[in-house]
């Protein structure tokens, strides 16, 4: 099942910005966000979920960060959205293990990004590690930057 994960973190760009090669997050330089900050992206990133697990592929696109929809197009996105999470479907209850915050990611422009993980628990008593980075947008709204899905 990691080909899976591996061949989606190839086929959409935007995650690669997020993560090493080991589908773990990239080290980066942290610092303390204000609280609200931390809440309005993990608002953001659940609702986006929501999204996800709805099947609603191409709304999540649309209600990507800016830097998401320039990197893959919407059909490439549902296309591989698809492949990387079929094998687990369905997606169970998300437990948050990882919130950190950091202004600078590999290959990815300067700005405010949180990195979050959940330990997510999918079918046949399986669990998954998924990692969302939503990012503070020009317009200064949290939206999903990168997705990436691996089995634990």
């Amino acid at each position: 099942m990691r080909a899976v994960a591996t061949c989606f973190v190839r086929s959409v760009t935007i995650l690669w910005l997020a993560f090493s090669a080991s589908g773990t997050p990239a080290s980066a330089q942290d610092s303390i966000p204000p609280s609200a900050d931390e809440a309005a992206a993990t608002k953001a990133a659940l609702a986006w979920l929501d999204l996800l697990d709805a099947g609603m592929y191409g709304q999540t696109w649309e209600a990507a960060a800016e830097a998401f929809q320039s990197a893959v197009t919407k059909a490439n996105w549902e296309q591989s959205v698809v492949s990387a999470r079929d094998p687990y479907e369905p997606f169970g209850a998300r437990v948050l293990f990882l919130a950190r915050y950091t202004e600078e990611l590999p290959n990815a422009q300067p700005g405010e990004y949180f990195i979050l993980q959940y330990r997510t628990a999918v079918s046949e008593d399986r669990t998954v590690v998924e990692t969302l980075v939503p990012m503070r947008d020009p317009d200064g709204v949290w939206r999903v930057a990168g997705y990436f899905v691996r089995p634990e």
